[in-house]
């Protein structure tokens, strides 16, 4: 029995000895799962035309078992994204995913650095955007240096569901409604932008045009008016603004980390603006605000719903393709973003979740800024922050 048991024992010694006199305890053993092999892809993003670097972008890929490799572009559109190695499909896109996205194909090696070009990363516009024609505003021309593009629309235009219901975005220039022909629309309007934003469609209004969201007339002179299709509890806004230079910080860390700045002033230089009186901080996120007072400057909501309106198919049809989905990152950071509608069971099986990550199921963003770019004037790093809107609703 004892030469039986050295004999296991010397055995034993023998194999962890190998060919080279290493102990094999010392070497990595295999584990059943093969390293991934990474590398890494960079580039700059752009506007459509070139003239923009688009700051606060999402670049994301996946693997063959569908986990998520993501980053963020800096300020300068720049980014730089690990990635499993291997033949990649690289997704860049702005709010959602849905109006504003592009996607290209690139061959990553392992511990190297694929470098996309110029031409490869500029973001592409799938949403189709309409705007209302305005006394001080042209958000159009904003969209227009971007390279995208956006139809004017009329108040018959908004009065008409089919019509609205062909549009993804409508921004509503400060002073529109002055041009409305006909007041007795005005009802049917509103309610068909209730419609719009319920089932996914994006609004912005600045300035004046808050009274589309709370009713009134040109503007909103007083809280709890008759119209308009966001509940007063949440949002009274009055025209008792004036003109002056306005110190200003950027609420938002994600905002100021794609515009690369907290602070800006804000030329108020007509004689009367909106101001927002109060609002409910658990619908709206403050994006922008006053330094000296805290007022809110720059209001977002995703959390608008209504009972009683109907369910309506919104925007382009290239968009039923892409999904938004939430995916929770390491360190439970949750992103939104728009995949392949093929990969949704996939992604959900790991985890994700159909819809946005926070806000109500099916509703479109509202932005809404006392400010805006107006005709006659530039206010400066304002239209930074407009440009950001257009991208991101």
């Amino acid at each position: 029995m004892k030469k039986s048991y050295l004999f296991i024992l010397m055995s034993l010694s023998t194999l962890l000895i190998n060919c080279g006199g290493e102990d094999m305890a010392n070497i990595p053993q295999q584990t059943g799962t093969q390293a991934v092999q990474k590398g890494k892809v960079s580039g700059k993003i752009m506007s459509q035309n070139g003239s923009k670097a688009i700051g606060g972008a999402s670049v994301f890929t996946f693997d063959e078992k569908y986990k998520i490799y993501h980053t963020v572009s800096d300020a300068d559109g720049n980014f730089n994204l690990e990635a499993p190695a291997g033949n990649r499909t690289i997704y860049i896109q702005t709010g959602n995913g849905s109006n504003f996205r592009t996607q290209i194909t690139a061959d990553i090696k392992a511990n190297d650095i694929t470098q996309l070009n110029l031409t490869q990363t500029k973001l592409t516009q799938v949403a189709k955007i309409g705007y209302i024609k305005g006394s001080y505003d042209k958000i159009e021309d904003i969209i227009t240096t971007l390279g995208y593009t956006a139809t004017e629309l009329t108040h018959a235009d908004l009065a008409n569901m089919n019509t609205l219901a062909q549009y993804d975005i409508v921004f509503l220039n400060c002073g529109s409604r002055k041009y409305s022909q006909n007041s007795l629309t005005m009802p049917v309007v509103e309610n068909n932008l209730a419609i719009f934003v319920a089932n996914g469609g994006s609004v912005y209004a600045s300035d004046w045009d808050v009274s589309y969201l709370l009713g009134g007339g040109e503007n909103t002179n007083n809280c709890n008016l008759a119209g308009g299709f966001v509940p007063d509890s949440k949002l009274c806004s009055k025209n008792l603004g004036n003109s002056g230079n306005l110190p200003a910080t950027v609420n938002s860390t994600a905002l100021s980390s794609a515009l690369g700045f907290s602070t800006l002033n804000i030329d108020y230089d007509l004689g009367s603006w909106q101001k927002i009186n109060t609002y409910d901080p658990a619908y709206w996120e403050v994006l922008v605000k006053s330094t000296a007072t805290n007022e809110a400057l720059m209001l977002r909501t995703n959390n608008f719903t209504a009972t009683g309106l109907p369910n309506l198919p919104i925007g382009n049809a290239s968009n039923l393709t892409f999904v938004p989905v939430c995916i929770t990152l390491p360190n439970n950071i949750q992103i939104t973003v728009s995949v392949p509608q093929a990969t949704v069971p996939f992604l959900v099986a790991l985890g994700a979740t159909v819809g946005a990550c926070s806000g109500n199921a099916g509703s479109g963003s509202i932005y809404y800024t006392t400010f805006h770019n107006h005709a006659s004037g530039n206010i400066g790093n304002a239209g930074i922050i407009l440009q950001y809107v257009i991208l991101n609703l």
